[in-house]
């Protein structure tokens, strides 16, 4: 695959109802759940884009600015935000919204870095992410600024598992 011809990069939009099974005693869904249906969105949308298997590389810290509640409506919208050679950025921002009386709010934006993977198990090339509207330069930056706070995590040197019982 080629890095040279730019590919557009269109939002993966999921919705479903939260259940008991996904919630806390206090109602709300667990912070878990969130992130894991983030996970899953976001490797649909860099599948999409790269046409490629992908694996999660990595996620900026996740902070919870709402609670979804059960019985309301969980909204996840994904999409590429930026893309180095064998690496993407997706931006995942995620709502609830009560189906009775239709307000919205936002529960949380999240960056993951994913990583496509090639035939022989290695990193392998994407595309190159077609920016050119003004909400895409700012996601495009926004990602830039997530994949080098993830390359100064990795490089940081890491403390040594506790050892013992």
């Amino acid at each position: 695959m080629t890095n040279a011809t730019p590919r557009e990069s269109l939002w993966v939009v999921s919705v479903q109802t939260a259940f008991p099974n996904m919630a806390n005693p206090l109602g709300t869904l667990f912070g878990g759940h969130v992130m894991q249906l983030m996970d899953v969105g976001a490797s649909i949308a860099a599948q999409r884009f790269c046409r490629q298997p992908v694996v999660t590389a990595s996620t900026e810290p996740i902070d919870f600015r709402n609670p979804i509640h059960v019985g309301e409506i969980i909204e996840l919208k994904c999409r590429v935000a930026w893309t180095g050679r064998t690496s993407m950025i997706v931006r995942c921002e995620v709502h609830g919204e009560n189906p009775l009386t239709g307000e919205r709010r936002l529960c949380t934006i999240g960056h993951l870095n994913f990583v496509a993977i090639g035939p022989d198990g290695r990193p392998t090339p994407v595309p190159a992410l077609s920016v050119s509207t003004e909400m895409e330069r700012h996601h495009w930056e926004t990602g830039a600024r997530v994949r080098e706070d993830s390359e100064r995590r990795r490089d940081r040197k890491v403390d040594e598992p506790t050892a013992g019982n």
